[in-house]
């Protein structure tokens, strides 16, 4: 439905002697397959629309939750795909800001290779710390991410309709900052269970386009097996949860969308007044076709605890472009 119709032009003849006119009809069937055969490469060499979006760590999705399909992958008669970068910033407020750096590659049509750099300001929680009489700490800590993701089934794969769009991914998350910060509270995390600053999340994702609507909608949803504590952002806990998350889309028109998400988040750690108890993630989202490379998308969300606050209507807005 994004893909433009190219536009035939129709040349008409001035009149032409009986000689020249006929060496145009048997020429014309030639003629004719010569312009077919240009359409088609150009159709080709057309670039679909630039979805799915950026997810913040560094995966083809929404804001929060991932999509089974994969970004920008090869186009006919292309031998790799293209890379795609983003940036994302989510207020969480009380100074509690994410920011997010986003490049993906799909080298082939099933594979699709990422990264994620994230900087999260803590906010307000090193002044509560130093007055409660605890110790001055960093402002903030830096989450790497690097993702592999492999698309199990396309969408109606072996001629069936019903087949909805897999995905399978895994996704290391390194943070740097939150041992430090471990060591500068005397191994505080280490007594309410945080007590690693790496970690693995395996995730499992099924899309399908539902298109006998009004418009298309979107259902994507997945599970994921994680250790980390808000995404990793305040580390890794000893032992995996299994958790739902997912969201839907609603093509208003061929150019903006409408999306709602959902996000489980564990809790394997012990809640203090300053480390608060996590709640799932929610959000609201609306997404703009800017143009074939960029999209354009903000968003609106309940985080539950984070860290010393509740960051409940949160907001934040994020930007992909595709080569």
């Amino acid at each position: 439905m994004f893909i433009g119709i190219l536009n035939s032009v129709v040349n008409r003849p001035a009149p032409l002697g009986p000689f020249v006119a006929a060496m145009l009809v048997a020429a014309a069937p030639a003629g004719r397959l010569a312009a077919q055969e240009t359409n088609a490469a150009a159709a080709k060499a057309e670039k679909p629309p630039p979805l799915p979006l950026h997810q913040i760590e560094g995966n083809g999705g929404i804001f929060s939750t991932l999509s089974a399909y994969l970004v920008n992958p090869p186009r006919d008669g292309e031998p790799v795909g293209r890379p795609a970068v983003g940036f994302a910033y989510i207020n969480l407020g009380h100074g509690q800001n994410l920011e997010a750096f986003t490049l993906t590659e799909t080298p082939w049509k099933r594979l699709e290779l990422g990264f994620g750099y994230q900087n999260f300001e803590l906010g307000d929680l090193p002044t509560d710390i130093a007055h409660g009489g605890g110790p001055a700490i960093n402002n903030s800590v830096s989450l790497y991410n690097v993702n592999a993701r492999l698309q199990l089934l396309k969408e109606g794969e072996f001629e069936e309709k019903w087949i909805p769009a897999v995905t399978a991914g895994v996704h290391y998350k390194n943070n740097q900052g939150i041992g430090e910060i471990n060591e500068q509270l005397g191994g505080a995390l280490n007594g309410i269970g945080i007590t690693s600053w790496d970690g693995e999340d395996y995730t499992l994702y099924a899309s399908k386009l539902l298109t006998f609507l009004p418009r298309p909608v979107l259902l994507e949803a997945g599970g994921r097996a994680t250790k980390g504590v808000w995404n990793g952002l305040a580390g890794f806990t000893d032992s995996y949860s299994f958790l739902f998350e997912g969201n839907i889309v609603v093509f208003v028109t061929d150019r903006l969308l409408l999306a709602a998400e959902y996000k489980q988040m564990p809790n394997d750690y012990t809640p203090t007044p300053l480390i608060r108890k996590s709640g799932d993630w929610w959000t609201l989202d609306a997404a703009y076709v800017v143009s074939p490379h960029m999209t354009v998308a903000v968003g609106y969300g309940h985080f539950g605890g984070v860290l010393n606050h509740d960051a409940n209507g949160v907001w934040g807005i994020t930007t992909k472009w595709e080569f």
